[in-house]
């Protein structure tokens, strides 16, 4: 929950990948801080943030943080710095690469990606037939 890091991945971003439009965040302190808004502030990038205590406005990036810390992260206990980059780094080209996901009818994300079959989320359309009707 340390905002210096969070800074620093942000200016980091920044510098490789250019400024985006708007930015979106969860309502951690981390990212309430001043000096992460301020960074956001100084390079005129509008800030958005998810309603508190709303997991459901993200949830596609909560279900990979999820995987992220219960197939990799806790079984290997990171000691130090470098081993959790370089154990993301393997985890992340695996997850991609190698790893079916059932949202992807069993396929990988990059098989998706290259074969361009994505279409992005479409969550509506997952969850249409769940609403309930009354009878008449």
């Amino acid at each position: 929950m340390d905002s210096g890091f969070c800074v620093d991945c942000l200016e980091q971003a920044l510098q490789l990948y250019g400024t985006p439009e708007i930015f979106n965040t969860d309502q951690g302190s981390q990212f309430t801080s001043d000096a992460f808004t301020g960074v956001l502030k100084k390079h005129n990038i509008a800030i958005s943030m998810d309603g508190r205590g709303r997991a459901l406005d993200n949830i596609f990036v909560e279900r990979l943080w999820r995987s992220v810390k219960h197939e990799d992260v806790y079984l290997k206990g990171y000691a130090i710095m470098s081993d959790l980059l370089v154990g993301l780094a393997k985890y992340f080209v695996f997850y991609n690469g190698e790893r079916t996901h059932q949202s992807l009818d069993y396929s990988t994300p990059d098989e998706v990606y290259l074969a361009a079959s994505g279409g992005g989320a479409m969550i509506v359309d997952k969850y249409k037939d769940t609403e309930k009707t009354t009878p008449e």
